[in-house]
Formats: structure tokens, C-alpha cells, sequence
């Protein structure tokens, strides 16, 4: 399942099953806890979040996965933890048919945080 371009990530979130709308929320409920002040947007198709107007980290809900974007940087600094997830340059994927790793997730976006705030 491909999600259709969506104006807004409420939207966005709208188009996929329960489980997955799930698993996305959480992500995003994460995300506003750590950087109450982020501006959520849509770019290249999928959430985003932006922090001093910087993105700070994008998201993508799949068929069989959830993907998150913490930009080269965030890969890099996680590459060993995120070595047991598929993925790419900028990008890993959490399966859906296994627990979402909130924690690393949390620090992923911790340390983009601090990467942004400098």
C-alpha cells in the first residue's frame, strides 16, 4: 500500500489500517514529546517535522513497514542498532510484524535534536 499525497499528517495517517495508524501516532506522539516545538509539514510525500526550520526528522507508513528518515547523520550515529532493520542511506525500516523500537527511535531523534539546536 502506497499512501496518496496528503495536504496534512492527520491526513496522511487517515489512509492506513488501524495497526498502522497506530504505529504512526506513536511515532508522532514521540516526536512532539521530545521537540514540543517542531512544525509538522509534508514533504517528499511523507510526515516531517521540522525543528529551526531545519528538518529534523520524516517518517512513511508501508504495506510491511514503518519508515523513518532521520536524515545520513542520524543513520550513520545509530548505524550499528540500526544494522538489524533494512535500509538505506537515509532510511530504515521497522517491520510491522514486530515491536516498534520506541527507544532507539527516542534516541534517533534526541540526537537529532541536539544536531539542529547547535
Amino acid at each position: 500500500m502506497a499512501p496518496t499525497p496528503a495536504p496534512d499528517i492527520d491526513t496522511y495517517t487517515a489512509q492506513f489500517p488501524p495497526e498502522v495508524r497506530e504505529r504512526l501516532e506513536s511515532i508522532r506522539a514521540l516526536i512532539h514529546k521530545l521537540a514540543p516545538e517542531v512544525t509538522e509539514t509534508i514533504s517528499y510525500g511523507i510526515p516531517t517535522f521540522d525543528l529551526n526550520g531545519t528538518h529534523l526528522v520524516h517518517y512513511g507508513g508501508f504495506a510491511k513497514h514503518v519508515g523513518l528518515y532521520p536524515t545520513p547523520t542520524g543513520m550513520t550515529e545509530f548505524a550499528e542498532e540500526l544494522s538489524n532493520y533494512k535500509s538505506g542511506k537515509g532510511s530504515a525500516q521497522f517491520p510491522h510484524d514486530k515491536p516498534l523500537p520506541m527507544d532507539l527511535i527516542e534516541r534517533i531523534v534526541r540526537f537529532r535534536i541536539k544536531e539542529v539546536t547547535k
